[in-house]
């Protein structure tokens, strides 16, 4: 269940961040838009590619740097907040997104680790 919470998470994530990026382009605000344009994408990109990994050590890896771009986009986000290039309800609907993917990132990549180890 995490997985597809993860999944649509991180979709909605992407997306948001894209029409985002559209209109910071539309400004003419293109160093930033393109950090967490490319950071939010592969959130999404990584949770989906976890499934497929060739082993739980690939998932886990696959989880990890998806754990490391949502970070990474938080701090875009905070950025973008502080210099005045999104206001408060766009930063906390977005920034809250990627907290929530941040921490179900965590639970599962603990529980995979902690299976790892059981299971020999």
């Amino acid at each position: 269940m995490k997985e597809d919470k993860l999944s649509d998470l991180s979709m909605q994530l992407s997306v948001d961040v894209l029409n985002l990026v559209k209109e910071l382009r539309h400004r003419k605000e293109t160093i930033i838009s393109n950090q967490i344009g490319r950071s939010a994408t592969s959130v999404c990109a990584n949770i989906a590619e976890s499934k497929y990994g060739h082993s739980r050590a690939d998932f886990i890896a696959k989880l990890e740097i998806a754990l490391k771009e949502a970070s990474e986009t938080g701090k875009w986000l905070e950025m973008l907040y502080k210099t005045d290039y999104i206001d408060e309800m766009i930063y906390k609907r977005i920034n809250k997104t990627c907290s929530t993917i941040r921490i179900l990132l965590i639970a599962s990549i603990n529980t995979a680790k902690e299976n790892k180890t059981s299971n020999g």
